[in-house]
């Protein structure tokens, strides 16, 4: 049974389908951008979504969306400061970051975070320094590090970059003492990707998902899907994250990231009903 270990914890699973629940503190991301960007709301929507069954909340103060102006640092801090202050000190909810920052890092894991999730698609020592000393669960994407909006040529197909990636990744976390139960890998659907490298990637998730590591499927709302079901407006496009997700599950993800969780939910226990008769528990 995997396990992925953090600050204070671990999730395990005996089962499928953990869910990440999306929160935007910021004016511009893709789908919700603006609509939690006030502390208050931002707190009221990570309640409702724990009480909709996420196992993580994803906090998240600058937007990875194409086109989108890097946020520095201390306007990262400064919009995540007073919902951390909240979320933090919930009972058993487990809180994540989303920030290639490891100042930001460093600020939200002071304040109880428990994840990173990182898409900056590389091993900076400085964030590792930061993971390793608060002994956090550190999600990484692959991005192929550039920027948000690009798209990169891969000559010997999305699959094998990405799992080359990864490997490299891990034998770095390795060699600096950090350990694969401390690690989830995101395979960056969207980031740099064609929608065709996109429908290859989730073809063939079963590839790259390794026994001893997290793996995380972040496909919410993103442009393939929209491309695919010609859905223009990201948040329409609820039936078609559901069916990725759920082909993500039958390639052996152990996480979702999603905007919309009681959705998601009962989806997953439909999943779970017919391919696996276990629950998602804390370990």
């Amino acid at each position: 049974m995997k396990k992925f270990r953090f600050a204070n914890g671990e999730l395990s699973q005996n089962g499928k389908g953990l869910i990440m629940g999306i929160l935007n503190v910021t004016p511009d991301s893709f789908s919700d951008g603006g609509e939690f960007f006030n502390a208050e709301d931002a707190i009221s929507h990570a309640k409702k979504m724990l009480s909709d069954g996420a196992d993580i909340i994803d906090v998240g103060a600058m937007s990875t969306r194409p086109g989108s102006v890097p946020v520095p640092y201390r306007e990262e801090i400064r919009r995540l400061e007073p919902v951390l202050k909240e979320l933090c000190v919930i009972d058993n909810a487990v809180i994540s970051v989303d920030t290639v920052n490891p100042e930001t890092a460093d600020f939200a894991l002071s304040m109880g975070v428990n994840i990173i999730n990182d898409v900056s698609g590389c091993f900076n020592i400085d964030m590792a320094s930061v993971v390793k000393k608060y002994r956090a669960g550190w999600i990484m994407t692959h991005t192929a590090n550039v920027p948000s909006g690009s798209v990169v040529d891969y000559p010997d197909g999305v699959v094998n970059a990405v799992k080359d990636f990864f490997d490299s990744f891990l034998c770095d976390c390795e060699k600096y003492g950090i350990g694969n139960e401390y690690i989830c890998l995101d395979p960056g659907f969207g980031f740099a990707k064609t929608t065709d490298d996109n429908i290859e990637l989730l073809k063939n998730l079963e590839k790259i998902i390794r026994p001893d590591v997290a793996f995380l499927a972040a496909l919410s709302r993103k442009r393939f899907i929209g491309e695919i079901t010609d859905t223009p407006e990201a948040d329409e496009r609820l039936a078609g994250t559901l069916t990725a997700d759920i082909i993500a599950l039958m390639k052996g993800s152990d996480l979702l990231r999603v905007h919309d969780v009681k959705e998601t939910r009962q989806a997953i226990a439909i999943y779970n009903s017919i391919y696996n008769k276990g629950t998602t528990i804390y370990g």
